[in-house]
């Protein structure tokens, strides 16, 4: 049997799910998570109607200017944009509130564990959550589509993003692992 440590997600001989990290990644997800958290803060609004302000709907909602935002928040109608400026007054800043939610909850265990991270089945899902949103904010800002993911991960000892690179297919990867996990539990 190996001694050697399998990073990433696994599943224990108990069941339960297990990120095993060392403390440099450690450190690069909890900085990354912070970001996510930082950018996805909402901007300032004016103050409206109570009853609004109460139930979360905005006043005015604009899609936002930032890539990376516009990525994370899309507009629900392409194709009419009345329709998706409702939709986002209506829905922008409760969805806000549960990505930054998830991130905290995937940062707060991080905090609370040493090298090896056991991950609840609600954690997993934020995790999940989480993970993708990171993988959305960094490829939206490296340009990665489908089209040019493989050209960019073989051209990534060239490129001057080189470490962006590889941490998108690092978490790529966390994901999938993640993934595996959740799918070995049915």
């Amino acid at each position: 049997m190996s001694d050697q440590v399998v990073h990433g997600f696994t599943r224990s001989a108990t069941g339960r799910i297990v990120l095993r990290i060392d403390d440099l990644e450690r450190g690069l997800l909890s900085s990354l998570l912070e970001q996510l958290m930082e950018i996805l803060q909402p901007e300032d609004r004016e103050v409206g109607d109570p009853l609004q302000d109460l139930v979360g709907i905005d006043a005015h909602a604009e899609p936002p200017s930032d890539d990376v935002l516009a990525r994370l928040l899309p507009d629900a109608y392409s194709d009419d944009l009345e329709a998706a400026a409702d939709f986002r007054r209506f829905t922008e800043r409760g969805l806000r509130q549960d990505k930054i939610a998830h991130a905290r909850q995937a940062l707060d265990s991080l905090a609370a564990s040493g090298a090896k991270v056991t991950v609840s089945p609600d954690q997993a899902h934020s995790w999940l959550l989480a993970l993708t949103d990171l993988r959305l904010a960094l490829g939206t800002r490296l340009g990665v589509s489908e089209d040019n993911h493989d050209e960019l991960i073989a051209r990534a000892e060239q490129d001057p993003q080189a470490s962006a690179i590889h941490v998108y297919d690092w978490l790529t990867y966390l994901a999938e692992t993640l993934v595996r996990c959740l799918q070995s539990e049915d």
